[in-house]
């Protein structure tokens, strides 16, 4: 039996509503050293052909099972390794889920499955949770399959704000799993004194000791952030191209010891960085896992803000058993059970109310459940043209590339 709708909270509604206005990425771990920056940016916006493919047959009612990848760290784990939720929705409805942490970010993932996609095959996945702008990529290139709404009641209780995002109108084709802040983390330990503005990241003390994201829009709007410009407004190539200068400088002057996608907590466990831009909720999960070592801020000049979502390529053949599993997830209480583990922000409304029957203090975190002066420092990095994109990422590429 479903739960009734609930009301949704105002808090985490003007969080998703600002996150909603852009196409953010969460991650880019670049591979493939070698390549040409222009060469791999040109790639991972091709279209793969004009041809829109068909969706694949639904074989759910015979084979009842999914393949679901997703990024590391992005659901609940037990001790064992088993994952309580997954197999609580397997007992719950007969279906079985491969879970795999096949995303190591967007650009990577698409590039690997891209030519099966153009042609309509199946890319060994059921579900894909991938970031807005590349969400957004695949939709227009005809990618996805649409969504049976009616097969997904709980989408009841999916925060109004989200309901109808630009580069998915009315959700045909997505829904949204978790969103997050990008901000400064410090090991507490060997830096008492904290660190409030990316600017503190270039004091000559941490030299060889920083790390920043290897996804361009965090990295990239963070460092314009704390040069006054706003991320969500309007600025151009002098506004970019000035922070790349100051990328370059650090990364060139041995300031920047890494860039990374999500291989940077290893850096912050062995301290070969001491301080670094990184994700909201890894920091939360670090410090549960490794002792309460390290304190994340969203910058008084701002921070960044990132959705990533649900969809089913366009070769599945099981797109009705996705269906049940987002209906499944999208269940107050199992939402607030993920957002126990993964830390990160939930698009469930009433998902709040259920996580103060789990954990008062999990409810009051303020990086899960945002509050408004949190709110207030958060932006979202603009919407790019195609053209832009190509620009700006051969520009943060061949600093990767050179690192």
């Amino acid at each position: 039996m479903k739960p009734r709708p609930l009301p949704a909270d105002p808090m985490i509604q003007q969080l998703i509503r600002q996150a909603q206005r852009a196409q953010l990425g969460r991650r880019t771990l670049l591979t493939g050293a070698g390549a040409g920056a222009a060469a791999l940016a040109l790639a991972a916006c091709s279209t793969g052909g004009a041809a829109k493919p068909k969706a694949a047959a639904d074989k759910s009612a015979a084979e009842k099972s999914i393949r679901w990848d997703n990024w590391a760290l992005y659901i609940d784990v037990d001790d064992a390794g088993n994952y309580p939720t997954l197999d609580a929705f397997t007992k719950e409805t007969g279906i079985k889920v491969k879970y795999t942490e096949a995303v190591d970010d967007n650009n990577t993932y698409y590039g690997k499955v891209k030519d099966q996609l153009a042609l309509g095959k199946d890319v060994g996945a059921d579900a894909v949770c991938l970031t807005d702008w590349m969400v957004g990529r695949l939709i227009r290139f005809g990618y996805t399959q649409e969504l049976d709404h009616a097969n997904i009641p709980n989408l009841a209780n999916l925060q109004p704000s989200l309901k109808d995002v630009g580069f998915d109108k009315g959700r045909k084709m997505s829904v949204p799993w978790q969103g997050g802040f990008a901000g400064v983390c410090w090991n507490k330990e060997k830096l008492p004194n904290g660190l409030a503005s990316v600017e503190d990241l270039w004091d000559p003390q941490l030299k060889g000791r920083v790390g920043v994201l290897s996804e361009m829009r965090d990295t990239m709007g963070l460092i314009m952030q704390d040069a006054g410009v706003d991320i969500s407004g309007d600025w151009g190539d002098d506004e970019f191209n000035a922070a790349i200068d100051v990328l370059k400088k650090q990364v060139s002057d041995g300031q920047v010891r890494n860039i990374k996608g999500n291989s940077y907590k290893e850096d912050l466990i062995n301290e070969d960085t001491l301080a670094a831009i990184v994700w909201s909720g890894d920091i939360v999960q670090l410090n549960a896992e490794n002792g309460d070592k390290w304190d994340f801020v969203v910058p008084e000049k701002g921070g960044t803000l990132w959705n990533d979502n649900f969809v089913v390529p366009i070769g599945s053949t099981h797109k009705k058993n996705v269906e049940e599993l987002i209906n499944y997830y999208y269940d107050p209480a199992v939402a607030a059970e993920v957002a126990a583990y993964v830390n990160y922000i939930t698009p469930v409304a009433g998902a709040r109310e259920a996580a103060m029957a789990i954990d008062p203090e999990l409810a009051n975190n303020r990086l899960i459940f945002p509050d408004d002066a949190t709110l207030a420092k958060a932006h979202v990095f603009r919407t790019l043209t195609g053209a832009e994109e190509q620009k700006y990422d051969a520009a943060f590429q061949s600093i990767l590339l050179g690192s």
